[in-house]
């Protein structure tokens, strides 16, 4: 009972403390997370509305209609849609967190001028945008004979993040003891177990902001795959959203537009309601290492 009435004393005073600069920062605050929110909440009432609706957006939630979601579903075609999706963001962040760390790991660990270079030629590949090349890359690409398939922006996809990926595990890397690493080689463990059985599961924070970072840039991306996938049947969820974009002829169709917005965003959202607490651990984790 102490206890309580002390805390609740403390939050007392902490309220009669309240300076004008506290009040102009929590009116702040909240400013900004009404700017943020607002959008969200503007897609989310008109993607609910009927396609012939088009009053305007800021008349939230004036009508609850599923007929804009199902036209979306219907014309994206969204089982085969999302399956694209699933596939080329979950084997190029599988791809990216092998190879990165298997790259992190000499350069953290060698203290020689070689990992020295080999550190900051990585780290050169985010200086330049890989949007600014992507004639001559598509060129190479019809050069070598790579098909334009569902996996084709992989390549891209794996290139673009390699870099920021070796620089957060390497810096990541050389906050790991390299005693318990010592121990598993006086054990008798190879090269390759100590790695794995030992380096890689202390990178689990690490591990899992790439996983956010770059799993939500190939999730949301629409570049790669609409330069390099041909055939409609292979295109992901962010390149189907184009076709309610509209043109000339035929104009936008915005209520369905939203509607395909927030069926994109669905299993990223589902996913991490099922993983919010690994991920929020991984990440305080990765805080507290730092």
């Amino acid at each position: 009972m102490a206890l309580g009435r002390r805390r609740d004393d403390r939050e007392a005073e902490s309220y009669a403390k309240l300076t004008p600069k506290m009040l102009l920062l929590y009116v702040l605050i909240f400013a900004f997370c009404v700017i943020i929110i607002s959008p969200l909440v503007i897609v989310f009432s008109s993607s609910l509305r009927t396609p012939g609706n088009q009053t305007t957006p800021l008349k939230l939630f004036m009508e609850f209609s599923l007929e804009s979601y199902q036209h979306a579903f219907k014309n994206m075609n969204y089982p085969a849609e999302f399956l694209n999706s699933l596939m080329t963001t979950a084997g190029s962040v599988l791809i990216i967190i092998i190879v990165a760390t298997m790259a992190a790991y000499p350069i953290g660990r060698i203290k020689t001028k070689l990992a020295k270079f080999m550190y900051y030629f990585f780290i050169s590949g985010l200086i330049i945008p890989s949007q600014m090349v992507i004639v001559p890359i598509a060129q190479t690409f019809s050069r070598l004979g790579i098909p334009n398939t569902r996996f084709t922006p992989m390549l891209m996809f794996i290139t673009c993040s390699l870099p920021f990926s070796v620089f957060l595990f390497s810096g990541f890397m050389k906050s790991v003891p390299v005693e318990i690493e010592e121990s598993a080689y006086m054990d008798g463990a190879s090269l390759f177990k100590r790695f794995f059985t030992v380096v890689f599961p202390l990178l689990k924070p690490a591990t899992v902001s790439a996983v956010i970072t770059q799993g939500l840039w190939i999730w949301n991306d629409y570049f790669y795959p609409m330069v390099f996938i041909s055939r409609q049947a292979q295109y992901s969820l962010p390149v189907g959203m184009l076709q309610f974009l509209g043109d000339k002829e035929n104009p936008a169709q915005w209520n369905i537009l939203f509607a395909a917005c927030v069926l994109c965003a669905l299993p990223l959202i589902l996913i991490f309601m099922l993983l919010q607490k690994q991920f929020i651990n991984g990440i305080a984790a990765g805080a507290v290492k730092g």
